[in-house]
């Protein structure tokens, strides 16, 4: 059984951090990544890791955000600094599988006070 299990989440002040973990099981990921939902919005994709360490990052977070992930414990981190009250959202970790298949985790909510 596939599991994603994000921690981290939780109430900052603006300009503060926060760094999300991603516990992942049960597979192997080709690209493992964070997304994020914001009030009234649709998902969207912050950043994303392949298995080799070629990063991205979506250009709002680029110089903020910084993703990581160590392939012997199957984890993907996401440290955020300088946050910004419009970062608040319910962040996913996903992981898309050699099969073409995407996982997702039950999703951390971030709350970014101005």
């Amino acid at each position: 059984q596939v599991q994603l299990v994000e921690s981290g989440g939780g109430l900052v002040q603006a300009g503060g951090s926060l760094r999300l973990s991603c516990a992942a099981s049960g597979s192997i990921f080709n690209v493992m990544g964070w997304y994020r939902q914001r009030p009234g919005k649709q998902r969207e994709w912050v950043a994303g890791t392949t298995r080799g360490g070629t990063t991205n990052y979506q250009d709002s977070v680029k110089g903020r955000f910084t993703i990581s992930r160590d392939n012997v414990k199957n984890t993907v981190d996401l440290q955020m600094n300088s946050l910004k009250p419009e970062d608040t959202a319910v962040y996913y970790c996903n992981g898309l599988g050699y099969d073409g298949i995407n996982y997702w985790g039950q999703g951390t909510q971030v709350t970014v006070s101005s």
